[in-house]
């Protein structure tokens, strides 16, 4: 049905050079490329940067790998742990869409080669901070951040541009399951690695390594330029089964609006408008429970006293492996199971997308609210109730997106893109680590310090993150109702 992508490749790589030649300026002759070269040149490109795409998300998750030893080692409260997160996703936020600009403007190679080398530097050097500089490790995180924003908002535009539509958005889920993989992996590792060496400062050292390994592979194996394929910025589906009719060239994708103009129009939109704010809960939830849920369920254990409390250098790891290892497992399936549950329901009903999504949330606070409540007396129905929490929120992501491309107008959707993701890390991820500690910290305030308190300030804060999750759920089940009407506006 679809043009075989190397085909189109073919004028692309006539004269293009790679990797060291290419940064040095050296001119190859223009070679007929077969298509079974160019497919494979392809393949190597993605592999490089999901690669990256790893590296960039175990980064993410080290430092909750690793919470309680890092807690322990600068002597914080839970809202100054909580702190950290925070720092880093609000320096993610702001910084993604100046590297947007910087993007659509400059050499792409140079730019996620200077992110690479900028977040590994940073994060090799946070593992040399000592106790009485915390406020140095906080700024490095913040720091981390800006590296990989640079990274996540740069490298899926170089897939966007190597493939067509049709091939193009299996290789960005691909591309994309690398979330759940590198962040699961950042858990595992961190843990890991204190738990081998008896120094959490180590878990700080290998990603840059790895860096430098994925900064070698961009050198040779990655195009120094890449030719767009079109002007405008595309909207990415993971699903792959909206109405594309932003691709066909007959449709004239300019705006002829003001950017004011653009999101008064957006703010009109009801199924924008609830599904963003759907979105917003899923990543307030999944924010808290990265951050918090290894050292809740170490704090459950110690309460059943199956484990002693941490007095040592190092203390138990084994939570952040077991969480790591349920993050990729239950992100993996989670992801593929959505798109494949709105590819069928959608052929059925028109409003299956939102209708998806209300459910999954309602389950997935269900979950955690009964893995909460169960975590003082049966551990391992809590990591059950845990895991199917997490796999009913990863449903949602790859069908979430699909939502927007659909209801908003092909002009208006750079616009929203950003809107959404500006909002939904503004309100979700970037301030729950942070409320959740505050929350603690103050019904430790109002006890006696013991440990079944310790437990139970942090069991009472996340019950804010079931409530937050029903409220998302209201949000999608609101868009029902509107969804229908909004796609129509948007084909006009």
């Amino acid at each position: 049905e679809h043009e075989d992508t190397s085909l189109l490749l073919l004028p692309l790589f006539e004269g293009q050079n790679y990797g060291a030649a290419a940064a040095g300026g050296t001119q190859c002759p223009p070679v007929a490329v077969s298509r079974n070269n160019a497919a494979k040149r392809d393949c190597l490109v993605v592999a490089v940067l999901c690669f990256g795409n790893l590296i960039n998300f175990i980064d993410w998750f080290i430092v909750p790998g690793i919470l309680l030893d890092i807690q322990k080692y600068f002597g914080l409260s839970d809202g100054k742990t909580g702190l950290l997160q925070t720092v880093f996703t609000l320096c993610y936020m702001l910084a993604a869409p100046i590297f947007g600009y910087l993007g659509d403007r400059y050499n792409r190679k140079l730019i996620l080669g200077a992110g690479i080398c900028f977040w590994s530097g940073v994060t090799l050097g946070s593992s040399f901070i000592t106790e009485s500089h915390y406020r140095i490790f906080v700024l490095s995180r913040g720091l981390v951040g800006i590296g990989s924003a640079s990274y996540s908002t740069i490298a899926p535009t170089i897939i966007a541009d190597l493939f067509e539509e049709g091939k193009r958005t299996t290789v960005l889920s691909i591309f994309y399951i690398f979330i759940p993989v590198g962040s699961g992996c950042g858990y595992m590792l961190a843990a890991g690695m204190a738990k081998s060496t008896g120094d959490w400062h180590w878990a700080f050292r290998v990603t840059p390594c790895m860096g430098g390994v994925a900064l070698l592979l961009l050198i040779l194996l990655v195009p120094h330029k890449i030719q767009r394929r079109t002007a405008a910025h595309r909207a990415l589906s993971i699903s792959g089964m909206i109405g594309r009719a932003d691709e066909k060239p007959d449709v004239h994708r300019t705006a002829n609006t003001t950017w004011c103009q653009d999101v008064g129009s957006l703010v009109k939109n009801c199924s924008f408008v609830c599904s963003s704010l759907g979105l917003t809960a899923m990543a307030f939830v999944t924010g808290a429970l990265g951050m918090w849920m290894p050292l809740f369920l170490y704090r459950a254990q110690v309460v059943q006293g199956l484990v002693p409390p941490c007095l040592q250098d190092s203390c138990n790891s084994s939570n952040s492996l077991i969480f790591g290892g349920i993050t990729i497992g239950t992100g993996i399936l989670g992801i593929i199971a959505g798109a494949e549950a709105a590819r069928r329901l959608r052929k059925i009903n028109n409003k299956a997308d939102p209708l998806i999504c209300a459910t999954s949330m309602f389950i997935s606070s269900l979950c955690l609210y009964i893995a909460l409540m169960v975590a003082q007396t049966n551990i391992l129905s809590t990591f059950i109730f845990i895991a199917f929490g997490e796999l009913f929120l990863s449903v949602n992501w790859a069908v979430v997106t699909d939502i927007l491309l659909y209801v908003v107008a092909p002009r208006r959707q750079s616009t929203a893109i950003a809107l959404q993701i500006l909002v939904s890390h503004l309100l979700g991820d970037a301030g729950s680590p942070y409320l959740i500690g505050l929350i603690s910290n103050t019904i430790q305030a109002r006890n006696m310090p013991s440990l079944q308190w310790s437990f139970w300030s942090m069991q009472y804060s996340f019950v804010t993150c079931a409530f937050v999750g029903v409220l998302g759920g209201g949000f999608f089940l609101l868009t029902s109702f509107y969804v229908e009407g909004d796609r129509r506006e948007a084909q006009r």
